[in-house]
């Protein structure tokens, strides 16, 4: 395998790419502490309804990453080669298939919101409170997915700073929303769930209100206007399908395969699925920097290609495997460090505690693996448009073996907690290994071809 890269800005165009995304979903992950931390104070009940039904529309989110960093590969490799035709086609490919599937999520959503939810769970109390929350939050689909699409593409091309400085905003106003409306403060009313969900979609309106519309308007570097919407674009759509399907089948049999991870956690109690909630937003929090790597690689990995240097993207790739290794033992550390003072915040029976501190063991451990993982997957074997092969690595770990063993450890064998989490994510491992092999053969850099 080839050597490190040495070049000074090599490193200076990755952490300019990779800081602000890392701020950027610290403060994400932020808001999501802060969310589960409110809703902790009305009960266990409240925290696993809220959880469960943020299952559901973590698929949505899910979905939506894959079609926007299935635009990304293309937009970045288009950037490079200075096509900015085919990179406004793309987008507008994109935008088109997110208005489609947020309709269907939140039709879903509306017509069987109960029964969404007894894929989680057989707890009344945790359908009635869940089915509260998911109606709240029927309009962020399109708000989410127009923002989250748009800001994927916006970083393709270099531009970070407005959706980092976005975020910042939406975490104080989501914040003070929630404090608002779920206790019910400066003579609102006591909403509970329904007021955390509130507080989400007041936040959710600012946030695409300024990344979207700033970008139909505003921005200059790529240029895209309301009337870019209604182009012909079918002469990409081959093209667009070819690398950007894959993405998104990829992503979401992965949002899916969490969803079914849920499905076992849900099974198994309550307390479980309380203790996971608490050690998802650490583990989240812990691989932020890891994030923002990921997609700095694949943008840097795509405009190298679209400048044809491949032998430069191989050195680069290898590269950005060794960084991943480095910041998972960090992230691992991290997670061991914080373990206890995080735990501590939270109002839980003494069994959640229990089970929340073996899982922080698992997520310290399987850490290092995941942050390995997510840089080759997300980032350098995407962007060099292998996105095949990635949609079979995550369909045979994830359905494969994480699942039916996860499902066998918990549901059947009653194994500790602390294994019940290493078999359910045990595909980190295994596709950390798999993606190196995938890295070292030269077979992820793929030919993409402009609109004809």
């Amino acid at each position: 395998m080839t050597g490190l890269v040495r070049s000074g800005a090599f490193y200076r165009k990755s952490a300019a790419i990779a800081i602000p995304i890392a701020l950027q979903s610290m403060i994400t992950m932020g808001v999501n502490m802060m969310d589960t931390i409110m809703v902790g104070r009305l009960g266990e009940q409240a925290l696993s309804a809220v959880s469960l039904a943020n299952q559901f529309i973590t698929l949505f989110q899910i979905c939506c990453m894959g079609m926007g960093m299935g635009a990304a590969v293309l937009t970045a490799r288009f950037w490079g080669k200075g096509d900015l035709p085919s990179l406004k086609q793309s987008i507008t490919i994109m935008l088109r298939f997110c208005l489609v599937i947020a309709s269907g999520f939140a039709l879903a959503t509306l017509a069987i919101p109960r029964a969404i939810l007894s894929l989680y769970t057989s707890e009344a109390p945790l359908l009635e409170l869940g089915t509260v929350y998911f109606l709240w939050s029927v309009p962020s689909y399109w708000l989410t997915g127009f923002s989250l699409t748009t800001t994927l593409v916006l970083r393709s091309v270099g531009e970070t700073r407005l959706p980092l400085l976005t975020s910042i905003a939406a975490f104080f106003v989501n914040v003070g929303a929630n404090y608002i409306f779920i206790f019910g403060k400066f003579g609102a009313p006591a909403m509970g769930v329904a007021g955390a969900a509130l507080g989400t979609l007041i936040s959710r309106v600012m946030e695409c209100t300024v990344i979207f519309g700033s970008f139909l308007f505003v921005e200059k570097r790529i240029g895209y206007r309301v009337k870019d919407l209604f182009c012909r674009c079918g002469g990409l759509l081959g093209e667009y399908l070819r690398i950007s399907l894959p993405v998104l089948i990829s992503d979401t049999l992965l949002g899916l395969g969490n969803n079914a991870v849920a499905v076992v956690m849900g099974h198994i109690g309550s307390a479980f699925v309380a203790a996971n909630a608490i050690t998802t937003v650490t583990q989240q929090l812990s691989t932020t920097f890891t994030q923002g790597v990921s997609q700095a690689s694949c943008i840097v990995i795509g405009h190298t290609l679209g400048e044809g240097d491949t032998e430069r993207a191989q050195q680069e790739g290898v590269t950005f495997l060794a960084l991943g290794a480095g910041i998972g033992v960090l992230a691992g550390g991290f997670i061991m460090l914080l373990s206890g003072p995080v735990i501590g915040m939270y109002q839980v029976s003494a069994e959640t505690e229990e089970i929340a501190r073996q899982l922080m063991l698992a997520v310290g451990f399987i850490v290092i693996f995941m942050s390995c993982n997510n840089i080759m997957t997300k980032g350098v074997l995407r962007g060099g448009g292998d996105t095949r092969f990635l949609m079979v690595a995550d369909i045979l770990f994830l359905w494969a073996v994480s699942i039916p063993l996860g499902a066998l450890a918990g549901l059947v064998w009653h194994l500790p907690p602390f294994w019940i989490y290493v078999c359910l994510k045990i595909d980190q491992i295994l596709k950390a290994f798999w993606c190196v092999t995938r890295l070292r053969s030269r077979k992820w850099i793929k030919v993409i071809h402009g609109a004809a």
